[in-house]
């Protein structure tokens, strides 16, 4: 009988965190060298927050009406709320979740480390090979 995947079966595992006090410019420079649009926030060892690309374009962009200012630490930006699971959260409960409460990543914390991310493009990935799987293409797309 097939079951529910776990998130750590679709997650990105060891993702690239930054620490809280680091400069936005260092967390914009990791996110354009490593492609992602979420850095887990670390304080002293411990996952704290998570910040994203939105977050920083809307920081950093002079086009948008503001001057940037070259203070701003990844604490001035950090997300107030995330979703931490566990690696043995079921799939479709993370995604439900995530859903509901319009939450863009979740962070998947083992023994109090972080061991992965889960993203909507990860879901998107995820949902993508379950309708090729589902649905396999028979070479005709004739509407």
């Amino acid at each position: 009988m097939r079951r529910i995947p776990t998130i750590r079966a679709v997650m990105t595992p060891f993702p690239h965190s930054i620490e809280i006090g680091a400069p936005v410019t260092r967390a914009r420079d990791v996110m354009e060298e490593q492609g992602i649009r979420h850095l887990p926030v670390m304080e002293e060892g411990r996952l704290v927050s998570v910040i994203t690309d939105r977050e920083v374009k809307l920081a950093l962009d002079p086009g948008l009406g503001r001057s940037p200012r070259d203070d701003l630490v990844v604490r001035d930006l950090c997300v107030p709320n995330v979703y931490i699971v566990e690696p043995t959260e079921p799939l479709d409960a993370a995604l439900m979740h995530m859903a509901h409460h319009r939450f863009d990543a979740a962070l998947v914390v083992k023994d109090g480390k972080l061991a992965g991310i889960f993203t909507t493009t990860d879901a998107f990935r995820v949902l993508g090979n379950l309708l090729r799987t589902l649905f396999p293409s028979s070479g005709d797309d004739a509407a």
